[in-house]
């Protein structure tokens, strides 16, 4: 196994535009084995997941797969998703856009099957609460991800002023979830596709404003991609894995990816269950919702 590097320039340009793209990190059979993963998820066989439903043998994998848009926390589970969450090559770039100690933090796996929705603006900062700029998501394309399927798209630089811009309720179809973020000074139709063959990775950082196409192929068409999220294992995280609201408690429920634990006297629980989402606003999103509208 290889493990990719990170030039300085590399590093400047993910400084600069808020991202870096690592091609080809995992390999077609490696890919093979995390798509017939995802199968055996979405099948109950890794363990419990909340929300799903009962899988019969009758049931083929496209249907299966199909009932869903997400699986989160998907490292939980019994998995090679469990184990990949802190492979050697993601550890690699991650401990030159991070520091050397890094922690895991949640995960989430993405079907989107045509005609799923897009994902609406949102910066990962606003969920996971680092504040210290140490926030990073790898995104791992199980298929090819292009427009017509539902890439994502970013605008690069909007991380750099390091502002959190508010959430609002949308109405809009194309879009998953409840809200989406308004009052940035970028014109969202300047947006960059990220387009990339499956096995890529993206690393894009926190406070980065993202979204994604909807998924606009046919049915059988699916768009995966399974993201992980890292922050410094110096950083006290104050959230809750569930509603992803602030709570002033160090998030304990992690993964060590590299280096040390400066907090491993405080040891570690488990804190939410791995679930699934159909397409569309959840419950945790509408309440969420009705207290921004309530505020603004």
């Amino acid at each position: 196994m290889s493990l990719p590097s990170v030039s300085d320039p590399d590093l400047a340009a993910f400084r600069r535009a808020g991202l870096l793209v690592v091609r080809d990190l995992f390999s077609r059979a490696e890919l093979d084995a995390f798509r017939a993963e995802s199968v055996a998820v979405c099948r109950g066989v890794r363990g419990p997941v909340v929300g799903l439903e009962p899988a019969s043998e009758a049931d083929d994998d496209a249907t299966l797969l199909g009932r869903y848009i997400v699986c989160v926390m998907v490292h939980k589970l019994d998995s090679l998703f469990a184990r990949l969450i802190a492979d050697p090559r993601l550890a690699a770039v991650l401990t030159r856009l991070i520091g050397p100690n890094v922690k895991a933090v949640h995960s989430q796996l993405f079907l989107k099957r045509g005609g799923m929705p897009g994902n609406a603006w949102h910066q990962d900062e606003n969920f996971l609460p680092t504040r210290d700029r140490s926030l990073v998501t790898a995104w791992i394309a199980l298929d090819d991800a292009s427009i017509a399927n539902g890439c994502l798209k970013i605008l690069p630089g909007s991380h750099r002023p390091a502002v959190l811009f508010p959430m609002r309720r949308h109405h809009d179809p194309d879009l998953d979830r409840a809200e989406v973020a308004y009052g940035f000074p970028q014109d969202p139709r300047e947006a960059m596709p990220i387009e990339l063959e499956a096995g890529s990775v993206v690393f894009f950082d926190g406070y980065l404003l993202h979204s994604s196409f909807p998924n606009r192929g046919p049915r059988d068409v699916f768009r995966r991609a399974l993201l992980y999220v890292y922050c410094s294992a110096e950083t006290p995280l104050a959230f809750d894995p569930t509603s992803y609201q602030p709570t002033g408690i160090d998030y304990r429920d992690i993964v060590m990816v590299a280096g040390s634990d400066p907090y491993a006297w405080k040891g570690t629980t488990r804190l939410g269950e791995p679930y699934v989402r159909k397409a569309g606003p959840s419950s945790n999103d509408l309440r969420l919702a009705a207290r921004h509208e309530a505020a603004s």
